[in-house]
């Protein structure tokens, strides 16, 4: 049996429905993020694990208990804010402890507690400090230290790394995943950054307008999504028109190509087609064969890889090769030729919410 059990769970603010039939089982000691773009409900899930929001159908079981109507501060549940929510009158201790003061903990077992959690956060040299003291990486550490010191059955996080700088993110994040590793708690992250997601999680719960649209590990999130909504918010994909054939064949204008499988479409049907810039290559190889043509219409430098913007028989697509002085890349206007394998394009279902094409970084 799962340690958190999500079932069909649903939540409406009067007419509007954010949440529809939501279902998930969460492995004790696991680490699973919520991604999605603003407004898909992944905040109202959390809070409805959390016990901030009662959901208009389903339950919420943690450990084999339900907890679906219990209350907040009887769930055991550790909560980690996007905004700090420090108490700004208390020390960087005496916010550590806040939790255990309330749950009524003696005095002799608070003082051990909060050295062992500034600790496992590396700030134990600042104890004596008020939060206007502090970073803002330096205040997400202490908001973790505090939702850890009563040692809570689930840890959740609401896009705890939004403030922050993009370097304090990176090294915040692994830090964050190295606790939890340590601590082996349950975790549910919530972010809209997908290398966030994809870099520190166990399982990744895509979601689109209240709905899980995919749920697996990076890996296959990234290199198998299955609907034209995942393949586009997760990741850099280009989308080719092409034409269902027989088995595992299609047609992107007077090229065929081969898939890995059939694609899920009588022949003849108009199908799209999903590749990542990285398995598009300027050579050809034993493995790469597959072959379209293309015209270069421009190129951005991304320091050790340069990424082309080509137009071919079945729309715009990206390739990216690494960077060499030695061998710059096609100029805009220059033809030519593209491989890649079979493993790497597939057939996408078009359904559901299409997201807007993200730029070329």
């Amino acid at each position: 049996m799962s340690f958190l059990d999500i079932a069909g769970v649903t939540k409406s603010f009067g007419a509007n429905t954010v949440l529809h039939g939501f279902d998930l089982a969460v492995q004790k000691g696991e680490f699973v993020s919520f991604l999605g773009p603003s407004g898909c409900g992944k905040t109202t899930m959390l809070r409805i694990v959390a016990g901030f929001e009662t959901p208009t159908g389903g339950t919420v079981t943690i450990d084999g208990e339900e907890v679906t109507h219990l209350a907040a501060n009887k769930r055991r549940i550790g909560m980690v804010f996007q905004a700090y929510a420090l108490f700004p009158n208390l020390s960087v201790a005496d916010n550590v402890a806040f939790g255990l003061k309330v749950a009524g903990r003696p005095k002799s077992e608070i003082v051990p507690r909060v050295k062992e959690m500034l600790a496992l956060i590396k700030l134990p040299h600042l104890a004596d400090r008020y939060p206007y003291q502090l970073s803002g990486g330096q205040q997400q550490r202490v908001a973790l230290a505090r939702a850890l010191a009563p040692s809570p059955r689930v840890l959740l996080l609401d896009e705890p790394l939004s403030a922050l700088d993009a370097k304090i993110r990176l090294s915040l994040r692994q830090e964050i995943r190295e606790l939890q590793r340590k601590l082996g708690i349950t975790t549910i992250f919530v972010t809209h950054d997908q290398e966030e997601a994809l870099s520190i999680s166990d399982r990744i719960v895509v979601m689109s307008e209240g709905r899980i649209e995919q749920c697996g590990r990076p890996f296959e999130i990234y290199n198998r999504p299955k609907s034209r909504f995942v393949a586009g918010f997760v990741g850099t994909l280009s989308f080719l028109d092409a034409v269902a054939g027989s088995g595992a064949t299609v047609s992107v204008g007077d090229s065929a190509l081969t898939l890995s499988e059939p694609a899920d479409a009588r022949p003849g049907s108009p199908i799209t087609l999903a590749l990542r810039p990285e398995a598009v290559k300027l050579e050809p190889a034993p493995e790469r064969t597959n072959r379209l043509t293309g015209r270069v219409e421009d190129t951005s430098f991304l320091g050790s890889v340069v990424r082309l913007r080509l137009q071919t028989a079945g729309g715009t697509l990206l390739a990216d090769t690494f960077n060499s002085p030695a061998a710059p890349p096609p100029e805009p206007g220059a033809d030519v030729d593209l491989y890649f394998s079979p493993t790497d394009v597939f057939a996408l279902s078009n359904e559901g919410h299409v997201p807007a094409p993200q730029p070329v970084l």
